[in-house]
């Protein structure tokens, strides 16, 4: 059963008052997930920082006001939202000054004033108690205050119980469960091998010449990489630390199949440069080709109305695209994710897809069957590119295997 709280975080979000603050969202998304998963620790000043707004870790935060100055937006926008378009709610979503963590209460409209919200997200009623008792049964003050340490102390008890939240996964955690695990992934990110130097110039190494280890030959380079394969581990650091999961980082052509074979796998890049991808039999619906002057995206089985090619334009490089694929791992029970722009930005933007929650909700009710399970699929994304970085990137097709 969907967590209320959540479906409203969902509904304050997409409302007019929030859908066109990108910022604003993203401060809503994050601190109410922390609220919901019980770890306010996540929830501090610094915290927010870092992970909404992109500061350095142990920034001073009293001379940045900026987590400050978007609480207060927020708390604006929360305000109007539940005086319009969520007059009829429940349920009531505040931040508290001083504090970011937000807290869900209900409206109990027959008594005027406003409830904590259970642990479990739902919003229950409580009977109206008497509140002139019978003569008959009225208590000296002497019992009362004998009794009266007992009853603090049971309803003190009784509150901690009643308010202490529930866990509720997120489409985010949902799709990435299988991965943040005690078992750590190994994250392999592509290292293309190049020949010549930085004075010289730099060049991809002829197909034949790809098996040729470094160590053999001065010649060849493999230790560059993309700013967008640098930029999508950036991401998975902060979503598996938030999570308190680990991973085990290396680089394509030093990847060894005996420490891979047990483990889940998350191939970061493009296959022409992430080398341990040729090794494996990874996609078959959707695969990468080049020709003079283009590169694209094979459709091998299109649907009626879709292209046998997706291609980016060479100049000015204002899109790209990227397979999405969940398969089986090496051995049976694992699982393999990869992220393959035809570009460095179509990578990048394949791995800031599954790591915000709106994109991953979307993603999920493509790829969950009856059973509520994630089926193994291929997915194309596309994704706009301005100023060099990815700006929007949409769901494009996808095949359920």
């Amino acid at each position: 059963m969907e967590d209320v709280r959540w479906a409203l975080i969902e509904r304050i979000a997409s409302s007019r008052h929030l859908k066109s603050s990108v910022r604003l969202r993203e401060f809503l998304f994050y601190t109410a997930d922390c609220a919901i998963r019980e770890a306010p620790e996540d929830a501090t000043e610094q915290q927010i920082g870092i992970r909404v707004f992109d500061r350095h870790p142990g920034y001073n935060s009293s001379e940045d006001s900026i987590v400050r100055t978007h609480a207060r937006l927020l708390r604006q926008k929360l305000a109007a939202y539940f005086a319009e378009e969520g007059a009829n709610e429940e349920l009531i979503v505040e931040i508290p000054k001083g504090h970011y963590l937000p807290i869900f209460v209900s409206k109990k409209k027959e008594m005027g004033v406003l409830e904590p919200v259970p642990a479990n997200g739902e919003v229950t009623k409580k009977p109206i108690l008497e509140t002139i008792p019978s003569k008959s049964k009225v208590w000296s003050w002497k019992w009362l205050l004998l009794l009266l340490p007992i009853v603090i102390v049971s309803t003190a008890l009784l509150w901690q119980l009643w308010m202490k939240p529930v866990f509720a996964e997120t489409p985010v955690e949902k799709f990435w469960k299988p991965f943040l695990t005690d078992d750590p992934p190994l994250v392999i990110f592509s290292n293309a091998m190049f020949t010549g130097d930085s004075r010289s110039g730099l060049r991809y190494a002829n197909p034949p010449e790809q098996g040729i280890s470094p160590l053999n030959a001065d010649d060849y380079v493999d230790t560059y990489t993309g700013i967008g394969e640098l930029a999508s581990v950036y991401t998975l650091t902060r979503l598996f630390d938030s999570r308190h999961a680990h991973f085990i980082l290396k680089r394509s052509l030093l990847t060894t199949w005996d420490e891979a074979r047990s483990k889940n796998l998350v191939f970061i890049g493009s296959v022409a440069e992430n080398v341990s991808l040729r090794v494996l039999q990874s996609t078959t619906d959707f695969t990468m080709t080049t020709g003079p002057g283009f590169s694209g995206l094979l459709n091998h089985h299109p649907k009626p109305g879709e292209p046998q090619l997706y291609s980016r334009p060479e100049h000015p490089l204002t899109k790209d695209y990227a397979i999405l694929a969940l398969l089986p791992g090496v051995q049976p029970g694992k699982k393999m994710l990869i992220f393959s722009g035809l570009t460095t930005f179509g990578t990048q933007a394949a791995v800031d897809y599954v790591c915000h929650p709106d994109t991953a909700a979307e993603l999920l009710r493509q790829v969950t069957g009856k059973d509520h399970q994630i089926h193994s699929f291929e997915a194309v994304l596309e994704t706009e590119i301005g100023g060099g970085v990815p700006l929007r990137t949409h769901l494009v097709t996808v095949r359920i295997h």
